[in-house]
Order: structure tokens, then C-alpha cells, then sequence
């Protein structure tokens, strides 16, 4: 009989953990964040950053998608400091590609007259999804025959390894070199996680340079890269 129920049926004996193992082991791993806490979140936030490279440039470009003031007075003391002679902004079109939308320029002069930015123009952009791909697609177009060498972007700190792949991708071996000014405000890749905004930024950040990396450049990039 045993035999018989042996060729049928089998028991299989299973290990459970109870709330005795359970309770310090969670408490353990708490523990390790807590106290790893400065090592991770300025490891995951300097992932998102750029390698900074204030070498001379022929140009700067300033990304003004979200118009930050911080970032035209960067560009300005990288003006002064010989980095670049002029700059560039792109702003939003208007009805017509070609003519920059009135509000969008205005608050680009705005803020390049409040930094004392000296030499600057704008550049009529359409913003379509992929947003920063499309947009350096149409800033490699508005370059084409400038002689143009090298260029500096300056964009807020925790996009900028994003936007320096996305122009290194577009613009090609054989473009522009393209370097990198990050810039910063109360948001640092050391401190990011002491607040909501800062959670959530470097977290949709995160989930963007991902998207970008592993989609948006090996794939939809190869058409327009030439």
C-alpha cells in the first residue's frame, strides 16, 4: 500500500520563516539603509549628472524648456570667463516655426538682460515628443553650416547627463563636440532626498535617462542621426 501511494503521491517538506526571523531582519535591512543613506543617494543622484567640462567652445547652448534664471547666470559668468563668446537659447515657436513665439522670447531676454548676458540669440523650437531629441535634432539643423566646433550646454544638474547623450547622439561623431556645464540650485546629487520635490525629481529623472539610454536613442535616433 505505502508503494503504491509512494508511485502517486509525494511530500514535500517546506521551511517557513515566523515573525521571530522576520521582524530583525527587516529591522537589519532598515538599518543598512539608514546607515548607508549618504553613500546611495548621492551615488544614485551623481548617476543623473553630467561630467562637468568648462573647456573653451565655440558656442554655449542654454536649455530653456522650464526657464530657470539660474541657468542664463551661469551662462553669464561662463561668458565672462572666456568659455564661450556667444550663446544660444532656444525658445518655443510661434504659429510659424520660423518666428519665435512672443512670450517664450520675452522672458528668455527677460532673464539673459537680468544676468548681463552679452552675446545671445534665440532659436525657434517646436517642442515634440521625445522633447530633448527633437530639439537637438532641430538645434543640429539651425548649426549646419555655422562652422561650428564645439559647444557647451548648460543645463540644470540632474537632466544633464541625459541632455549631453542626447546631443553627443544627434550631433555625431563628426559634429560639434559637445561639453557639459551642469548647473545647480537647492537640488544636489547629495542632497536630493530631504525633500518631496527632490524625491520626486531625480525620480522621474531617473526613469527619463533610462528611457532615453536604452529606447529613445539606440532606436529612434538612428533615423535621425546622419
Amino acid at each position: 500500500m505505502r508503494s503504491w501511494q509512494h508511485s502517486l503521491f509525494s511530500r514535500k517538506r517546506t521551511l517557513k520563516s515566523t515573525w521571530k526571523l522576520r521582524v530583525p531582519t527587516f529591522a537589519a535591512v532598515v538599518l543598512v539603509i539608514a546607515l548607508t543613506r549618504g553613500f546611495w543617494v548621492a551615488q544614485i543622484g551623481r548617476s543623473l549628472v553630467c561630467v562637468e567640462d568648462l573647456g573653451h567652445t565655440d558656442l554655449m547652448l542654454i536649455e530653456n524648456y522650464n526657464p530657470e534664471y539660474i541657468l542664463f547666470e551661469r551662462a553669464a559668468a561662463l561668458e565672462q570667463a572666456g568659455v564661450a563668446p556667444r550663446a544660444l537659447v532656444p525658445v518655443q515657436a510661434s504659429g510659424d516655426p520660423e518666428i519665435p513665439n512672443p512670450v517664450s522670447s520675452g522672458i528668455a531676454e527677460l532673464m539673459a538682460r537680468q544676468a548681463r548676458l552679452k552675446n545671445w540669440a534665440t532659436v525657434p523650437i517646436r517642442e515634440v515628443e521625445p522633447i530633448r531629441l527633437n530639439v537637438a535634432s532641430q538645434i543640429r539643423d539651425h548649426l549646419a553650416g555655422d562652422r561650428i566646433k564645439s559647444l557647451t550646454v548648460v543645463t540644470a544638474g540632474l537632466n544633464s547627463r541625459r541632455s549631453t547623450l542626447v546631443y553627443r547622439t544627434v550631433l555625431g561623431q563628426t559634429g560639434p563636440r559637445v561639453n557639459c556645464a551642469p548647473v545647480f540650485g537647492s537640488t544636489t546629487p547629495e542632497r536630493w532626498a530631504e525633500t518631496w520635490h527632490g524625491v520626486q525629481a531625480v525620480t522621474e529623472e531617473f526613469v527619463k535617462l533610462q528611457y532615453y539610454r536604452f529606447y529613445v536613442l539606440p532606436f529612434v535616433a538612428r533615423s535621425r542621426v546622419s
